[in-house]
């Protein structure tokens, strides 16, 4: 059945490599003591961020990709606990939730897949709407961009408005409703009055079809600057400007050139871009959603590189609320 694993301390102290005279994050990080998740359980906790984990690759495939992301989390999170604990950053600051345990569904045909899916937004979005309400910051680590939905809704639902969202993508995702997909989490969330104003930073004109393209041109509350436009010297201070008090961000990693991902590009940003726009802009934020990214595909690539690429974000988003 699915469910939600909440960690305890000896779940994470199994992945700290330790070492004589160092102290790692994962040796400093909070754990929730109690069995069921609850708002008062959370604000009782004193960290401000909590981590949560969703290894699943359900939506990507729904929508036609390869599997894969369900791969991220668990390299990432040890990748994430094994960072120096220092004066940049201590780690008592972050809660180690745990993560989301996902049962493949028997039938693996398409329509089967977008109703697990739709499922998995049921079991996802009372979690992020009990951690905002809390008053905590969630940091989420995919997972499919399907997951984009639920956690728009639970923040959108604790705090009682419609919120604005960057996503710095390749991709839109903002197909037609027709069954939930890794391809339209925006479209559900703007259908269902969860997402507001949607900014989208880094779309590729190869990858986006007509039809997203003329609802992007036509919907005031749409605004994106294209990747071909950044190069040619478009920048972020206009989506960054627009962003309302409440705020998420959304980032795809197939938009990082030669990152593992179902859509993985030989032409993005580097790396440093995006850990420039996280620790410049961090404070705008309400959450981190980290998506698509993976360590090892279903069709044979893999990369060490891509758990160690998660926790600098994550770090870096960190940084960048406490500074």
């Amino acid at each position: 059945m699915d469910n939600l694993k909440i960690y305890s301390q000896s779940d994470i102290e199994h992945l700290i490599i330790h070492r004589d005279g160092e102290t790692k994050l994962g040796q400093r990080v909070n754990t929730y003591q109690q069995e069921a998740i609850s708002i008062e359980g959370l604000k009782a906790n004193n960290s401000k961020f909590v981590l949560l984990g969703i290894p699943e690759d359900i939506g990507v495939r729904a929508n036609a990709g390869i599997a894969g992301a369900a791969s991220a989390w668990r390299t990432s999170l040890t990748a994430f606990l094994n960072i120096q604990s220092n004066r940049f950053l201590n780690g008592e600051e972050i809660l180690v939730l745990g993560h989301f345990e996902i049962t493949e569904p028997e039938d693996s045909s398409i329509k089967a897949l977008r109703n697990k899916v739709a499922e998995i937004d049921e079991l996802l979005y009372p979690v992020i709407e009990k951690v905002v309400a809390a008053g905590k910051i969630p940091i989420v680590i995919g997972g499919g961009h399907n997951n984009a939905y639920p956690i728009i809704k639970g923040t959108s639902l604790a705090n009682k408005t419609p919120i604005d969202v960057l996503n710095i993508d390749a991709h839109a995702d903002l197909r037609e409703l027709e069954g939930r997909h890794s391809g339209n989490g925006f479209s559900y969330a703007l259908k269902e009055n969860y997402l507001d104003h949607y900014f989208m930073y880094g779309l590729h004109q190869n990858y986006n079809n007509e039809a997203i393209l003329t609802q992007i041109e036509n919907n005031p509350k749409l605004k994106a600057v294209f990747f071909e436009d950044i190069l040619t010297g478009a920048d972020y201070n206009d989506l960054i400007k627009d962003l309302g008090p409440t705020a998420g961000l959304e980032i795809d990693l197939d938009c990082i050139q030669n990152v593992l991902s179902s859509a993985e590009t030989p032409s993005g940003f580097a790396v440093n871009d995006i850990r420039k726009i996280i620790l410049t802009h961090a404070n705008k934020f309400s959450y981190l959603h980290i998506c698509e990214g993976a360590t090892r595909m279903l069709d044979g690539r893999v990369s060490k590189l891509t758990s160690k690429l998660i926790a600098y974000l994550v770090s870096d988003f960190v940084k960048g609320r406490i500074s």
